[in-house]
């Protein structure tokens, strides 16, 4: 039988038990204020038609920038969904930075076919810098319209409306940067879910943020801004030293609550293909946080806190579980409370975003990920590499 006072007269007990109730209370508040809050996001329709659509209007020029290094595959795969988007006036640059496969050869079939296809072709290795931000700077001065989409080759639109979901966050004059969300593509395999759970999880993190007022990171495989902005702010001067970076930096160091929307209707999202070798994806998640360092304490502390939160709250209830000092029913309760409020909030997410029943193992990949994001912290990436996708 438990013996309540006895549990009262141990202060490391009281302890656990504080810091597993305190654990449980933010991450029960995180998942309704980030899945929960942006999986039933609704849009301000209050400047679209009677009928919620684009008037003519509403739909200024606009220029799609990729960047392409041997990516013959996915642009004969995925630029045609570009090209033949449903919109009025636009057109799409490709960088073409020293690709040795059939990247000019697509590149220049698919040219003779659309017009509004401009190839930036780089047959010397003039990259001064690290990354991939010369060859993208290159390709934003390439283009003519002001507002600019950046996607990456093996993105594919969900449909042809890909370019008025995007602008649709251009209906407020102050409005600078639009994020928008890329995700995986369904699949049974393990490595797949994982993939997909890991670009949820991270989609509603800075989605989140930016729809409570506080834009920190973006996605450049579904991001716009305006190119007068890009300029006018410097464009990757200030972290040119950096090879990662042309989203996450430039949104960190740029947007706020009043020139920053959200754009993550069905028609303004991307898909890609989940990644098949578990190192090309440990290396893409690598990138992701290879540019952390150049975060504000605040803001690091702001990404960290809910993965300390979830390490606190298993390791208070692994202990009180073995110590024995709280009945384990009452702290099974509690794991059991955490697990189905988050998958109920996560199922939120991957209805918004056709991410299948990723949801229901979500507490599993959460705790794996505990794990994996502290190595990819403890291991960062060198600062010595030429261009990377």
């Amino acid at each position: 039988m438990f013996n309540f006072y006895r549990f009262l007269a141990d202060p490391y007990a009281i302890a656990l038990a504080a810091t597993l109730l305190a654990a449980l209370i933010y991450l029960s508040l995180y998942y309704g204020l980030y899945h929960m809050r942006v999986g039933l996001y609704m849009p301000n329709k209050k400047k679209q038609g009677a009928n919620g659509s684009l008037t003519k209007q509403d739909l200024p020029p606009v220029s799609v920038v990729l960047t392409a290094r041997n990516d013959a595959e996915w642009l004969k795969e995925n630029l045609v969904y570009l090209l033949e988007q449903d919109y009025p006036d636009f057109e799409v640059v490709v960088v073409d930075y020293l690709s040795h496969d059939d990247t000019p050869y697509v590149l220049k079939t698919l040219g003779d076919y659309y017009p509004h296809l401009k190839v930036v072709p780089f047959k010397e290795d003039v990259n001064l810098f690290q990354g991939k931000k010369y060859p993208l700077s290159i390709g934003i001065k390439s283009a003519k319209n002001d507002i600019l989409l950046l996607a990456d080759p093996d993105c594919t639109p969900k449909n042809l409306l890909w370019l008025r979901g995007m602008v649709k966050g251009y209906r407020e004059k102050e409005t600078q940067i639009v994020l928008g969300f890329c995700g995986i593509k369904r699949t049974k395999t393990l490595l797949g879910c994982l993939q997909q759970y890991d670009t949820l999880a991270y989609g509603a993190q800075y989605l989140g943020s930016a729809l409570l007022g506080h834009p920190y990171t973006g996605s450049g495989r579904n991001l716009s801004y305006r190119r007068s902005f890009f300029f006018k702010q410097g464009a990757f001067i200030r972290h040119y030293d950096v090879a990662d970076g042309s989203d996450d930096l430039f949104v960190y160091q740029n947007a706020d609550r009043h020139n920053t929307a959200v754009c993550i209707d069905h028609d303004a999202c991307l898909t890609a293909e989940a990644k098949k070798d578990f190192h090309q994806w440990h290396e893409e998640r690598r990138h992701r946080v290879a540019t952390r360092n150049r975060h504000s304490l605040g803001s690091r502390l702001h990404e960290e806190l809910a993965p300390f939160a979830n390490l606190l709250f298993y390791a208070a209830a692994l202990l009180l579980i073995l110590q024995g000092s709280l009945p384990w029913p009452v702290t099974a309760a509690m794991v059991a409370l955490k697990w189905v409020w988050q998958i109920v909030c996560f199922s939120r997410l991957t209805k918004r975003f056709d991410g299948g029943h990723v949801h229901l193992a979500a507490p599993l990949y959460e705790i794996y990920f505990i794990v994996a994001n502290t190595i990819l912290i403890l291991l960062p990436l060198p600062n010595n590499r030429k261009f990377k996708k």
